[in-house]
């Protein structure tokens, strides 16, 4: 019986674990930190071995395969070790994608996976497919793929997933967009960041799929360094294309083998450019997955968006409150910040992941009439706007955050919590900040 043993135990190690246990592995789960309760009762309950606050070398190194948390670096000591022994260390995505047959899309990038993974999810279960939804959101992958039998799986995937991966293989692959994020992780070098981005693609042959953001240059420049054997679907807002997604006039133009379709943007219910290109990327993959256009036209209307990403939360004395807290790199406030088109008090900081806020400068200049830094180290926020922006707060916690912009804010403006930062000095993750700020927004 082949030893697997899982470093971390959150959503997806322990996905991992069942489905290990399930396919005859002996399964260990080893957790630096104290293990969720919910965990440990399903551990408990599958009859899966577990231990807690420690990695320990006598359980840990005796493993045929190693699943690594995405949330741990390559570099960690106990993983390195693993590596020079010889023992394949891989992801989740990695791991489940072994066990199931059903035809996978896997959605990377920067900025606009979540958005795209779920109505790319949403158009294809509205036309009636039998999907499922996983990776990044949601459920574990090894979970669904423990429990459910599907057709179809769409998959947000991290660049730290992809990182772990051998012969992963989606037909249907998608890069949104590259920017300079978690440079921590990647020796502060964007190019080590790009070139795992492209991994999503690095097993794909000439009947998959590849549709990517051709107005991206960190994608064009991956291209010549990364070249891949799948078809490329590409789209754009610049440039009208033989074959992909484009816009004219203000219609989307899509044509993919040989299926076209149209469709104006006044049908889409998100707002803002990135999002047209989100829907681009979803429309095409629909397509591709042979889903019929007048169900597409349909379903497209009627997606809503995804949780703390430009979520309108609240309007108190004409001040409109809007949550933004999945924004945890620059490009994602860069895209707020150009979307919103009223004076903006902004709500901006948190663990800096190498962050170069110039980009948002312009925007800052033009749009922003005062900035309240949220975070345990702001020094970087205050170093770029502290000569720009006249007044600057301090703070350092959400309800201290929200009483400062209620004083602040004047009848007109919007109060934008869009922090370009990781969550994890303050809170648990973007989403307990984002159910933070919307509780403290509603107690005001």
């Amino acid at each position: 019986m082949e030893r697997l043993v899982i470093l971390g135990a959150g959503e997806s190690g322990v996905g991992t674990a069942i489905l290990g246990k399930q396919r005859g592995y002996e399964v260990f789960v080893s957790d630096r930190g104290k293990l969720e309760e919910k965990y440990k009762e399903v551990l408990i309950h599958h009859e899966i071995e577990w231990e807690e606050g420690q990695h320990s070398e006598a359980g840990v190194l005796n493993a045929d395969v190693v699943m690594k948390s995405p949330g741990i670096p390559d570099t960690v000591p106990l993983v390195k070790n693993l590596i020079e022994k010889g023992v394949p260390v891989i992801s989740e995505i990695e791991f489940a994608s072994r066990y199931t047959d059903a035809m996978i899309i896997g959605i990377t990038g920067s900025n606009g996976k979540t958005t795209t993974t779920m109505l790319t999810h949403h158009l294809l279960k509205e036309a009636g497919l039998n999907v499922g939804m996983a990776g990044n959101i949601g459920d574990s992958f090894a979970k669904m793929v423990s429990e459910e039998d599907v057709d179809q799986y769409v998959l947000e995937i991290s660049s730290f997933q992809l990182d772990g991966i051998t012969g992963f293989k989606p037909h249907i692959a998608m890069i949104t967009n590259i920017t300079p994020d978690h440079l921590d992780r990647y020796e502060y070098k964007f190019e080590n960041y790009v070139a795992s981005k492209f991994r999503i693609a690095m097993n794909q042959d000439a009947s998959d799929y590849l549709i990517y953001d051709a107005d991206d240059d960190a994608i064009a420049e991956g291209f010549k360094k990364h070249p891949v054997q799948s078809k490329l679907l590409p789209f754009s807002l610049k440039e009208e294309l033989k074959e992909g997604a484009w816009m004219k006039n203000g219609t989307i133009n899509i044509n993919v083998e040989s299926k076209t379709f149209e469709m104006s943007t006044d049908f889409l219910a998100l707002e803002g450019k990135h999002n047209v290109k989100n829907a681009m990327a979803a429309t095409m993959a629909a397509l591709l997955s042979n889903v019929r256009k007048e169900a597409l036209r349909q379903s497209i209307q009627t997606f809503q968006g995804v949780p703390h990403r430009l979520e309108k939360v609240l309007k108190i004395n004409h001040v409109e409150y809007i949550n933004d807290s999945k924004a945890t790199n620059v490009n994602a406030t860069y895209y707020a910040l150009e979307g919103i088109k009223k004076p903006i008090v902004w709500i901006a900081g948190g663990v800096d992941k190498g962050n170069d806020y110039t980009a948002l400068m312009p925007l800052v200049r033009e749009k922003v009439k005062a900035i309240i830094c949220l975070g345990m180290d702001n020094t970087k926020l205050v170093d770029t706007f502290g000569n720009v922006i006249d007044l600057m707060v301090e703070t350092f916690s959400i309800e201290e955050a929200i009483k400062v912009a209620y004083k602040i804010a004047e009848r007109g403006d919007a109060v934008l919590l869009s922090p370009a930062c990781a969550s994890f000095d303050l809170f648990q993750n973007y989403e307990d900040r984002g159910d933070q700020f919307k509780e403290a927004v509603k107690n005001l």
